[in-house]
């Protein structure tokens, strides 16, 4: 019986889909990672925004008592009374800049983990892509070494170099 005649590229086909699937490998264990930074992070800032709302109901209501104890004041007509209201009235009033201020910070903090939750999404989306052509890439590699035709391995190849571009940009996010 005569063996058949191992033609050369096909080492080459080996060791370009093993580099492919160990790249598809770290492009999916990266997109993973970078998309569930951003859940995590969008649910920070979700309760960040909550937390701003808290505060801005609790602002309100001192408002409106602020409000309601200026009416009365000057409806009073008892000092001792109307020297209480107006101690409570400042209370209020420091109260609600007290608010301004904490939300302002709460907001300031749900912006930045907003824009790390747009970080994490801008290089999740690369490795995604990487996934899809390096997979693509692999099932064409596999399809050559089955058929033994080597056109069908060059394409393979081309969508590969896209899906290592797509992983290189997951990166540097340089597209």
């Amino acid at each position: 019986m005569a063996e058949e005649k191992k033609e050369p590229w096909l080492n080459y086909l080996a060791l370009t889909t093993v580099v492919l699937a160990v790249c598809a490998t770290l492009a999916t264990f990266k997109g993973g990672g970078f998309s569930t930074r951003s859940v995590l992070v969008q649910n920070q800032a979700s309760d960040q925004w909550a937390f701003y709302q808290a505060k801005s109901i609790k602002q309100s209501l001192a408002e409106m008592e602020q409000g309601q104890l200026e009416r009365e004041l000057l409806r009073t007509a008892d000092r001792k009374v109307a020297a209480a209201m107006e101690g409570r009235v400042q209370a209020l009033k420091g109260k609600i800049a007290k608010y301004d201020q904490e939300k302002a910070k709460i907001q300031d903090d749900a912006k930045k983990l907003e824009k790390e939750r747009d970080d994490a999404q801008h290089h999740g989306r690369p490795f995604g892509l990487a996934v899809i052509f390096l997979q693509i890439a692999i099932l064409l590699s596999s399809i050559a070494a089955l058929l033994k035709k080597k056109m069908v391995w060059v394409a393979g190849v081309a969508v590969g170099i896209c899906g290592l571009v797509q992983f290189a940009n997951g990166f540097m996010l340089f597209m």
